[in-house]
């Protein structure tokens, strides 16, 4: 069993070494991530530039690029064999309802699929480490379950995300379904040391929405939340309305 293990938040983030050391009880582990912070990158990619994937010392790869970039290097350059799975985090954040669209943990998993390997997106609603490591038999138990899932459907991705409390006291697993988030203030205005206005994005207050099959809702209530995420986009229903539409050039 080959895993490759990546991340958003980069290679020297507590959240992908417990992800990491978890996984190497199963397979054999090949980690390439960025080389720094890349929250929020989404499915991007650097074109602009070329890539300088470095090897460290304990045999993983660090990208000077995005998420996405590290699966595509990984599975097209840098693994002398492809992957059975590709596992992505453990994110230090929750990705849930829209996050999905703009999180590089969740894109990872995601470009995996892209490339025909299964992927799986961990996150841990919360950022200290050592709620994080409290997760370690769980999250062994629950990479033993997926890895021996014969039939991973094509073009699926599972997105996991941990709430914020020791293991212990965890509830159960629920398989959910995206809820909705909305934030307000999230954008801040102020001056840098020149006068000049700018504009900073992140932060504000969140309210989620849904119900209680959603994610956040099982992340609130003590549960780890699985959320199977298809890349097909299409909304299927519409389909026909549109069509009635008549829309022509």
């Amino acid at each position: 069993m080959n895993i490759l293990v990546s991340n958003d938040d980069g290679i020297l983030a507590a959240g992908i070494g417990i992800l990491a050391n978890a996984c190497r009880q199963v397979g054999t582990v090949t980690v390439v991530a960025p080389d720094r912070e890349q929250s929020g990158t989404s499915h991007s990619l650097t074109l602009h530039r070329p890539l300088r994937p470095t090897r460290t010392p304990d045999g993983a790869f660090q990208v000077d690029g995005t998420p996405t970039d590290c699966v595509l290097l990984a599975i097209g350059a840098l693994l002398p064999e492809r992957p059975d799975f590709v596992f992505s985090g453990i994110n230090h954040g929750p990705n849930m309802g829209e996050d999905v669209l703009y999180s590089g943990t969740v894109s990872a998993a995601m470009e995996g699929v892209t490339l025909g390997v299964p992927g799986v997106a961990f996150s841990f609603a919360g950022r200290d480490p050592a709620l994080i490591a409290s997760y370690e038999v769980i999250l062994i138990r629950l990479i033993r379950q997926i890895t021996a899932i014969s039939d991973f459907p094509a073009d699926t991705l599972l997105n996991i995300n941990l709430p914020r409390r020791d293991a212990s006291e965890v509830k159960g697993l629920k398989v959910t379904k995206l809820g909705s988030r909305y934030f307000s203030s999230s954008i801040t205005r102020m001056n840098d040391p020149w006068g000049r206005e700018v504009l900073w994005i992140g932060g504000g207050d969140v309210t989620w929405t849904g119900d209680e099959d959603s994610d956040h809702q099982a992340v609130k209530d003590g549960y780890i939340s699985v959320t199977p995420l298809h890349m097909d986009l299409t909304s299927y229903p519409l389909i026909e309305t549109v069509r009635s539409w008549s829309l022509s050039l």
